[in-house]
């Protein structure tokens, strides 16, 4: 793949795409916003099918039980905004990956390589992975030749210029989070602290948009609101609405082609100006990114998933 190539696919589109969605939903109260945002912005995002990642913490017992338990919130986000006919989700890794060159086969990985090899070559399938990338690179490994047919959106990491990149969608899975790194695959990256960072909200900001306008508004602000015990003066990111945001409008999130970062054994970034370039996310503007979800979310029609105005 040359690099006149992924420069070509890594120009911001400028209409409306095909895409699908990898996000390990009930890992924290985020996805849930990510979720709706892609599917309330149908003006530039035409959400095709939505794939549960695998996830291990305090909220589930292994990589399985966290899939699982994301499976049904992504189906309770789409059963508030009225969008269970038209919108299929699928199963996804059991397990993260155990070496470099084995998938893990799913249902999920399975869909998107049929999907990605259905699209046609002047029209990429944008795939937003806000979760460990495990399908995502699993679909790669099982058919290399997605990669000319995708572009990947991903949430994971550090800034580029940070000590560290002990990130949780980063080290789930080093192993496919290398995949993403250092197969020559269109791929736009969103670093976590030092740029997603900067999309927080409180309690009383989502009180004062969402609450009461319809099922989704309140439903997120419970989930925010009871996801921290001690939460007086307290703010919480949003990290993963960067990747739909960027697609809605890519001047609020500013970005530059850059070689692809080297993910070492220490959690650290390692650079070598040879390698393939991709798009790296430096900023995002926090209110104008919040002012439209807040208005799409909060104008929803009810038991529609689409907004007014």
């Amino acid at each position: 793949m040359t690099d006149a190539f992924l420069v070509s696919r890594l120009v911001p589109p400028a209409g409306r795409v095909s895409a699908v969605m990898d996000t390990d939903t009930y890992n924290e109260v985020d996805d849930q916003f990510a979720l709706a945002y892609a599917l309330l912005s149908a003006e530039r995002v035409d959400l095709k099918a939505v794939y549960a990642a695998p996830f291990l913490n305090e909220r589930s017992s292994c990589a399985a039980d966290g899939m699982e338990k994301s499976l049904h919130e992504i189906e309770n986000v789409l059963k508030l905004m009225g969008r269970t006919d038209d919108i299929p989700c699928f199963e996804g890794s059991r397990s993260f990956m155990l070496d470099p060159k084995t998938p893990v086969e799913s249902p999920a990985a399975q869909d998107l390589v049929e999907r990605a090899l259905a699209q046609s070559g002047e029209d990429p399938l944008y795939v937003i992975a806000i979760g460990a990338p495990t399908n995502i690179a699993s679909a790669l490994l099982l058919e290399p030749k997605i990669a000319e047919h995708i572009v990947v959106l991903w949430l994971g990491g550090h800034a580029l210029e940070y000590e560290n990149t002990e990130e949780f969608n980063l080290f789930q899975d080093i192993h496919a989070s290398r995949t993403l790194l250092d197969m020559e695959v269109p791929l736009v990256l969103f670093p976590c602290e030092g740029v997603a960072s900067r999309l927080c909200t409180t309690v009383p900001e989502l009180r004062f948009y969402l609450e009461g306008r319809n099922q989704l508004g309140s439903y997120l602000c419970d989930i925010v609101e009871h996801y921290e015990e001690n939460a007086y003066g307290w703010s919480k990111v949003i990290w993963d609405v960067i990747t739909v945001a960027w697609l809605v409008n890519a001047g609020w999130v500013p970005t530059a082609l850059l070689p692809s970062p080297i993910l070492t054994e220490q959690f650290t970034w390692s650079f070598d100006p040879r390698r393939h370039l991709i798009r790296v996310a430096r900023f995002v503007e926090r209110d104008a990114v919040f002012a439209d979800l807040f208005h799409k979310i909060s104008g929803m029609t009810s038991g529609k998933g689409r907004a007014q105005g």
